[in-house]
């Protein structure tokens, strides 16, 4: 039994649009590029592979791409656009893919959707597990916004746009959080929903990839390389297993 909600099929249904400025060229197009230079020749495994926002491109690319997805609506979401990629349903932390694989990648937070810290490690376990020697590890994964709470704030905004706002709810004691999601449709009408997560420190990550392990590589602020600072709010993490 895993900690992470499940995207039923109405959710699925809806996602890609929900998600529609998560796959503009601007943000996509760096994501693949940073994750096909990485595989190389190699075969990839996507974990929360979702309905392929990523793995479709990069299949696209030529890179032998398979995925472990919790939600068998999202995974017949995928297929719909593309049947020919495989996928294992069930939990990113102990499902199993046969093969070994030169990449293993989550990305948009989705290892936050697994909400205890025991989950996470297993995680990159997991990871661990499905990688060639030499192979390598990478998530994308936002940093906590704690620093932006004044004393007595209760919540922090992640996205504030003409259709939708998002913030975030957050308990400092168990790094348990929500995200919450106000949606205007164009009818007028506004929709809400919410999810939960665990937050993570790039630290902790350090140290789950140490017990499954693995070693810090590269840790950069996004997928256009630019440096991480103190100042990041988000970084792409690349850990490799000893060849």
């Amino acid at each position: 039994m895993t900690s992470s909600d499940y995207w039923d099929a109405e959710i699925a249904a809806s996602y890609d649009e929900s998600s529609a400025f998560m796959f503009t060229p601007e943000v996509l197009d760096p994501t693949v590029d940073y994750l096909a230079a990485l595989a190389g020749d190699g075969a990839a495994l996507e974990m929360a592979i979702g309905t392929g926002r990523v793995a479709i491109p990069l299949a696209e690319r030529g890179v032998r791409v398979a995925g472990i997805e919790l939600s068998q609506p999202m995974t017949d979401e995928l297929h719909r656009k593309r049947a020919d990629i495989p996928v294992a349903v069930g939990d990113m932390a102990t499902t199993r893919v046969a093969g070994e694989f030169d990449l293993v990648y989550v990305v948009w937070n989705s290892i936050g959707n697994v909400r205890t810290q025991a989950e996470q490690v297993e995680c990159f376990r997991n990871a661990a597990r499905h990688l060639a020697p030499g192979g390598r590890f990478v998530v994308e994964l936002w940093v906590p916004g704690i620093r932006r709470f004044p004393p007595g704030q209760a919540a922090v905004p992640f996205h504030v746009g003409r259709r939708h706002v998002g913030f975030d709810t957050y308990d400092m004691t168990t790094q348990q959080g929500t995200s919450h999601h106000y949606r205007r449709h164009d009818d007028g009408t506004v929709s809400y929903g919410e999810s939960n997560f665990r937050y993570i420190w790039p630290a902790e990550c350090d140290l789950m990839a140490q017990l499954a392990g693995m070693a810090l590589e590269r840790r950069v602020a996004d997928w256009h390389g630019a440096p991480f600072t103190t100042d990041s709010e988000s970084h792409v993490s690349v850990w490799r297993k000893p060849a």
